[in-house]
């Protein structure tokens, strides 16, 4: 990746000094003799870092900083001031700028600061770009599954995403409810803006009040300055309410006054605010029937509801967990820069025998434990946690587990996990070293 100085001065003969100098150090540098010529050149290229004089003809060199980082937040800029103007300077940095020079010092502190500012400015611009990857590849080729109720799924999804309409998805916890809603939104109209996502049950009201609508400087004890609230950060784009049934009852209403009208007063405000907002919401609830009992406003559930997808539990499509089982595999050993593995039959029968009461999300924690109790290339069933012990013949008609057989095969999986180090293993199994050796003479463990 090529990285690109920008230098903006309206005195050529600083202009091409500067460009001179570090052209000579093997820099790409472009110029620009006003804040114009520069923000247009920002607008079409990456620039790692703008060096700018605070005094330009046309715009106040403080506010073309400001406008810069509203553009390409990942620049860093440098500015160079006049002697004896250093308060511009420190407003400069107050503002963003990565750190200022007095013009007549730069030649021999321009370089140093620059790569120090290109260090930073080439960590911003990965981070960006591998956000911009994950984007583009967050779309339903992400969500896992051939089984018919979960393409159901996937095609009312898919139809919806194309409009503007409110989604309410609904499945218990652990479906993959916010992949699907952030799927909706890469393949909307709405695409290239934000998507926000907040947990309706994780916040007190007055917090989640705040989170989401909101607040004035001064309205509440430690409200030190006014704090825009998700709904305005998500203007013209996509706002994910999870777990929607926890919401407290009175600001219900004033969501419900969002999805009517697009307007919200902002707490300790008096006038409204206007956004232009996208919902998806979410709940493992009985929602209608919550209305119907007087747990959730009836008239927000019709709201919300206006197209209702069911997300299938992972007990109801059990044929896609071979398939969820080896891409979970790969991405973890991946990430953990290990060999891929390979899962056996026997595993992969544990699997679907399993009830999955905490579905994908259970899964893949499954999966991740597995993988880093397992030194070889094949992953076994003995390394599955307890209550995946496949049941002896005798036992499988009453439908239950012997606790003795679990304990013993939990035993055997840690002892193949430290290769048969018995005191590394007791240190694991929490138990004293006498304790495993009655254990290992009781189920006659070798």
């Amino acid at each position: 990746m090529t990285e690109t100085i920008l230098i903006i001065d309206d005195e050529k003969d600083l202009r091409n000094l500067l460009t001179r100098t570090l052209q000579l150090e093997g820099f790409e540098v472009i110029n620009a003799e006003n804040a114009r010529q520069a923000l247009k050149k920002i607008t079409q290229e990456e620039i790692h870092v703008a060096i700018s004089d605070v005094k330009l003809p046309d715009l106040n060199g403080i506010e073309l900083i400001r406008q810069i980082k509203q553009i390409s937040p990942q620049t860093e800029v440098i500015c160079l001031t006049a002697f004896g103007n250093i308060p511009d300077g420190v407003k400069a940095i107050q503002l963003g700028a990565f750190d200022y020079l007095t013009k007549g010092e730069e030649n021999q502190k321009i370089i140093p600061l620059l790569n120090r500012a290109l260090d930073k400015a080439r960590l911003q611009f990965k981070i960006k770009h591998l956000e911009a990857k994950i984007h583009q590849n967050y779309g339903f080729d992400r969500i896992i599954g051939k089984s018919s109720i979960l393409q159901k799924s996937i095609q009312l999804a898919q139809k919806v995403a194309e409009t503007n309409t409110t989604v309410l998805l609904t499945g218990e916890t652990g479906t993959g409810k916010e992949v699907f809603a952030h799927s909706i939104h890469t393949q909307s109209p709405r695409k290239q803006q934000a998507f926000l996502a907040i947990n309706c049950s994780a916040f007190g009201k007055d917090l989640l009040e705040s989170e989401m609508f909101g607040h004035k400087a001064g309205a509440f004890t430690g409200a030190q300055k006014d704090k825009k609230g998700l709904l305005e950060e998500a203007h013209k784009g996509t706002l994910f309410l999870d777990e929607i049934g926890e919401m407290p009852s009175d600001l219900q209403a004033k969501l419900l006054r969002v999805l009517e009208n697009g307007t919200f007063i902002k707490v300790g405000e008096t006038q409204e605010t206007k956004v232009d907002v996208r919902f998806i919401a979410a709940t493992n609830r009985d929602l209608q029937k919550a209305s119907e009992e007087g747990n959730f406003r009836l008239d927000l559930f019709y709201r919300l509801s206006v197209f209702q997808i069911h997300l299938p539990s992972l007990n109801e499509r059990k044929e896609d967990i071979p398939l969820l089982a080896e891409y979970f595999a790969h991405d973890i050993c991946l990430k953990m820069n290990r060999k891929p593995k390979k899962l056996s039959p026997n595993f992969i029968e544990s699997l679907q025998n399993h009830s999955w009461k905490g579905n994908v999300r259970e899964l893949r924690n499954v999966m991740e434990r597995a993988i880093i109790l397992t030194d070889t290339e094949q992953i076994e069933e003995d390394v599955l946690p307890f209550e995946f012990v496949i049941q002896e013949k005798s036992q499988v008609s009453k439908g239950i587990f012997s606790m003795a057989e679990a304990e013993k095969a939990h035993i055997q999986a840690v002892l193949k996990h430290t290769q048969g180090n018995k005191t590394q293993a007791a240190r694991l199994l929490e138990i004293g070293l006498t304790t495993l050796y009655a254990k290992l003479k009781e189920y006659s463990i070798q």
